[in-house]
């Protein structure tokens, strides 16, 4: 008995990281100290451009998601959802990303699977400025069964202190503006393949693709429609539309007192959720706490912001509705 026997091949593993190392160092940037493999990752913060620099940090996973790319055999997309996902997490505080790091959990470490899938992140993390610095390779059979794997990414960003977003000025009276999703994004999944699953491999003319590539299509990052206008506009609060659906997440950064007046006639559902509905009878009430409809991101401004910040997005060629408004709870 020896170790690769038991389940683990560290020679595939030490393949991985020499695979994905030049990958990697293109996304370094002017912070980033040290190169990939040590024990620590090393970034050199600048912070000649603020006052009072915070530090702002998430971390998250893709979810269910992975099933659909293990049964789909396609793995670079879920890499750029991860990153997306943690850099839209801080944009909402008002925080810009600085660097990333990953944690990626397999039964048996194929490394042209690991290699695509960090390559996703790769992808997005020039997308975004971003440095990926770091990260955990671990091949844990017994846990996993052969063919799955697990994904999670930690993001740390910087922001003012006095322009972090936190949503204390939002008064009832405010309108609710959201920005449209490429579809599920990161969440809701499980419901998702329980109505769709058996379905991934079959084309659909309304989706334009098939099931299993709607499915898969990237989590939006709204990095460089959103923070650019943080400093145009008064924008009170954002909402990273995940787990929960509109409501659940925007009600996050509303004070306590105040509720919201969803307008859910004010945007069409994307075909992937009407073809959820349609194939597992899901109640609509059930749709729109799981999923986000086709609304990825809510920005809260007063009634006489929203004329400008409608007029912006309509210039830039973003797709965005005015989908409701604050109002006493």
């Amino acid at each position: 008995m020896n170790y690769k026997l038991a389940g683990v091949d560290i020679d595939a593993g030490e393949e991985v990281v020499q695979r994905i190392k030049p990958l990697v160092r293109q996304t370094f940037t002017q912070g980033v100290l040290g190169d990939i493999g040590a024990f620590g990752a090393f970034f050199e913060l600048d912070t000649s451009g603020y006052q009072h620099p915070v530090l702002v940090s998430s971390v998250d996973g893709v979810g269910t998601k992975l099933k659909v790319a293990v049964a789909m055999q396609k793995y670079d997309t879920v890499g750029q959802c991860l990153v997306n996902h943690c850099v839209n997490d801080i944009l909402v505080c008002g925080a810009k990303p600085l660097y990333f790091l990953d944690y990626y959990a397999c039964g048996k470490l194929q490394p042209e699977h690991a290699v695509s899938v960090i390559s996703g992140m790769v992808v997005a993390c020039k997308e975004n400025g971003c440095a990926l610095i770091g990260g955990e390779t671990a091949e844990m059979p017994g846990l996993y069964d052969e063919a799955d794997f697990d994904l999670a990414g930690t993001i740390v960003g910087i922001v003012e202190k006095e322009k972090i977003l936190n949503g204390r000025s939002i008064v009832a009276g405010d309108v609710l503006i959201g920005l449209s999703s490429s579809g599920l994004h990161t969440n809701g999944y499980s419901l998702a393949r329980k109505v769709l699953g058996h379905r991934l491999r079959e084309y659909s003319a309304e989706l334009g693709s098939t099931i299993g590539e709607a499915l898969l299509r990237i989590h939006r990052s709204y990095l460089h429609v959103v923070y650019p206008m943080l400093s145009q506009f008064e924008i009170k609060g954002l909402s990273h539309i995940t787990g929960g659906g509109l409501v659940a997440n925007t009600l996050r950064v509303v004070p306590k007192g105040l509720a919201l007046n969803i307008d859910w006639q004010a945007w069409t559902w994307l075909p992937i959720f009407e073809l959820i509905q349609q194939a597992g009878s899901v109640p609509t009430e059930d749709m729109r706490r799981t999923f986000n409809l086709g609304i990825g991101l809510v920005m809260i401004v007063s009634k006489t912001e929203a004329e400008r910040v409608m007029a912006h997005l309509t210039a830039i060629g973003e797709p965005h509705w005015l989908i409701g408004e604050v109002i006493s709870a």
